[in-house]
């Protein structure tokens, strides 16, 4: 887990005016899911990502989703928190615009930042009014976690920040999916170099289990990005492919 002694950014709720603080009633949970609250509240504890907390003006219930992948994820329902929250209208890139800049090189790599809504600090001000309730007790986040109206927009003016140098050059990202573009082997490893450099220097780590370095295709935003030009997602044109002709 990275440490947020060095956070690179900070977010911010900026709440409403006399908004009242709400505090939901404590959700129960049995079996798997109980085991994977546990876990997960015991993992965020000893990376520092969470704290306790008591008499919390904020308190929200834990949900246990499944992934794709088919296991469970813990999740923190900050419905109301939200709706006291103004919208951060900072501008999503639009992916139209990055997947086709990133068509046309030759090779490529696809990287993953590790828990990178977590490599952002909460503003301590605002650390209680992410409090929330288990059997464990209650904890409040001293990270930015998933699930925020405004984590998106935050993160992407950190990644927009950090890469300014870089973005619509050699990278193109959205929010946490980032491509790094080079036209030979020799430019890449320059580029590469240019961009973990920027990492080490603002202390953003990668995941390299979900990182691809040096390729000449993979997925982005949805689309196969090759050096001959844009393909579709196989996955996702899958059941149109299996469908029999009438």
């Amino acid at each position: 887990m990275p440490g947020i002694d060095r956070a690179v950014a900070e977010h911010r709720l900026s709440l409403k005016p006399r908004v009242a603080p709400v505090r939901q009633k404590k959700m129960s949970f049995g079996g798997e899911k109980q085991r994977v609250i546990r876990e997960e509240v015991e993992k965020l504890l000893t990376a520092g990502f969470i704290r306790e907390i008591t008499y919390p003006s904020w308190l929200a219930n834990v949900v246990v989703v499944k992934k794709n992948s088919g296991k469970w994820r813990m999740c923190v329902d900050f419905t109301d928190l939200n709706k006291a929250c103004p919208k951060d209208f900072y501008p999503l890139p639009k992916i139209d615009r990055l997947v086709d800049s990133s068509a046309g090189y030759s090779i490529m790599s696809f990287v993953d930042a590790f828990s990178g809504y977590h490599q952002i600090r909460m503003n301590e001000d605002d650390e209680a009014h992410t409090s929330f309730i288990t059997d464990q007790g209650t904890f409040c986040y001293k990270v930015m976690p998933f699930g925020l109206k405004n984590a998106g927009a935050t993160y992407q003016r950190m990644i927009d920040t950090v890469f300014k140098n870089q973005r619509r050059w050699n990278i193109e990202a959205y929010v946490d999916d980032v491509l790094i573009k080079s036209k030979c082997v020799k430019q890449h490893i320059e580029d590469l170099h240019e961009t973990l450099h920027t990492c080490r220097t603002y202390n953003i780590k990668l995941n390299p289990l979900k990182s691809i370095f040096g390729s000449s295709y993979d997925k982005f935003l949805g689309n196969m990005i090759l050096s001959r030009g844009i393909e579709a997602n196989p996955k996702k044109i899958q059941a149109i492919q299996d469908m029999k002709p009438p």
